[in-house]
């Protein structure tokens, strides 16, 4: 064995040695407040908090030996009653040179994990989801029978709802769907974020906590600080019709931030490109920067939020919304109840009665049927039937009761939740 040879070799052994030693250098943690939340990483949920996992050295420190993270990570860690925390995990790509032992080089793309122990503080659900979401009902004739307002007056009066969501690399649109601050975009549009800066018709700029996410229909909720917000009404997918005048508004990438396009409802259907949900199809011009903006019909209720424009050079005028109804299924999980256009809160209708909750302690967290609906002391607006209603607080022990709600009845529930042993 020749000098140069005896030394390649040991050179080799030096760094597969050194390989073994680094593959499982590091512990990626995973913590929660509070504890229990499920994690899940790029959409698949690996665990729950507290969580732990072993992952090569070269995903957190650049290195010319062993493995590397060839690809960016997404986490989300959610619990019930909690708004959930989504962030990207990892930082790059990042360019790096590795060296083999005949001495020959080659470069590379790697993600580095911009921490070894990620942790988050989850807000109740409570605190984020309040206000009333108001939304038109299906067959109202009422409804029905409004006068059209003109494009000029659909565009006045739900500009100032809209906002620009500005993200370290883009920004998207939105609107406030409650008077409290509770804003709609896309998934897309919020995906990997904390917090975006939410910049409104006037100028004025808030910081909007992402709070809610659902990529598989593309429908993120998030907050800002405040109340008197104006806010835009939901239409039901049922009053949407093919033909009908539809407007968008939003902030394109290349346009005038706030601007509005008119186009008509050019179909109305599920759409398999496009993912799960019911799909408007517009020619109204949705750009980049319209995501996540509103749809609306010709009484400026939101029909869709804008989500997808076709770019081809063989297509023109295709552009598509997801369904108000889709969103309508996303918020009543914060808000089981909705509100609909004249109505008072104190006022019941024939399908409903009240349901007045209190508790000891107070500040127990309510499910109603299994869905968490707030925190004691309550007042719920029921349909009518056979419901379940369960308080839960730390060391206490579950307090459950089924009730039966009768038209325009008044019950009052209060839940003494015995200390755990």
């Amino acid at each position: 064995m020749t000098r140069i040879t005896a030394t390649l070799f040991l050179l080799s052994a030096f760094l597969l040695s050194f390989a073994a030693r680094t593959a499982w250098a590091d512990t990626l943690t995973i913590t929660s407040t509070p504890a229990g939340a499920n994690v899940e990483i790029d959409g698949v949920k690996v665990g729950t908090t507290p969580y732990e996992m072993k992952l090569p050295g070269g995903y957190f420190h650049k290195t010319a030996f062993g493995a590397h993270l060839e690809h960016a990570m997404r986490l989300r860690v959610s619990k019930d009653g909690f708004a959930a925390k989504e962030i990207e995990m990892t930082e790059g790509p990042i360019h790096y040179v590795a060296y083999n032992v005949l001495g020959g080089a080659y470069r590379g793309d790697c993600w580095l994990m911009k921490t070894n122990h990620f942790d988050f503080v989850l807000e109740p659900a409570t605190k984020s989801f309040t206000g009333i979401v108001v939304a038109t009902s299906a067959g109202n004739a009422k409804v029905e029978m409004r006068p059209e307002l003109a494009v000029e007056d659909i565009v006045q009066q739900s500009k100032p709802a809209v906002v620009l969501l500005r993200r370290p690399d883009g920004h998207g649109s939105g609107f406030f769907i409650t008077e409290t601050g509770v804003i709609v975009t896309n998934a897309h549009v919020a995906e990997g974020q904390q917090t975006l800066v939410a910049e409104l018709s006037t100028g004025q700029k808030l910081d909007a906590n992402v709070v809610y996410i659902d990529s598989e229909k593309d429908i993120a909720l998030v907050k800002v600080g405040g109340s008197g917000f104006q806010h835009l009404p939901l239409a039901n997918l049922s009053t949407v019709q093919q033909g009908q005048t539809v407007v968008a508004l939003g902030n394109p990438g290349l346009g005038m931030s706030s601007s509005a396009t008119k186009g008509i409802v050019s179909a109305v259907g599920e759409r398999e490109g496009n993912g799960k949900g019911t799909w408007i199809q517009t020619d109204a011009a949705i750009n980049p920067g319209n995501s996540g903006g509103p749809l609306l019909n010709t009484h400026a209720e939101v029909v869709g939020v804008n989500t997808i424009k076709i770019v081809s050079k063989d297509v023109q005028g295709i552009g598509f919304a997801l369904s108000s109804n889709d969103l309508l299924e996303a918020l009543q999980r914060f808000y089981p109840v909705v509100s609909h256009p004249g109505a008072s809160p104190n006022q019941l209708s024939d399908a409903f009665g009240i349901v007045a909750i209190t508790s000891d302690p107070d500040g127990a967290e309510v499910y109603l049927d299994g869905k968490f609906v707030g925190n004691s002391p309550a007042t719920l607006k029921i349909p009518v039937g056979e419901h379940t209603v369960r308080l839960t607080s730390p060391n206490r022990v579950d307090w459950e009761r089924a009730v039966e709600i009768l038209k325009d009845s008044q019950v009052n529930l209060r839940a003494q939740l015995a200390t755990a042993h």
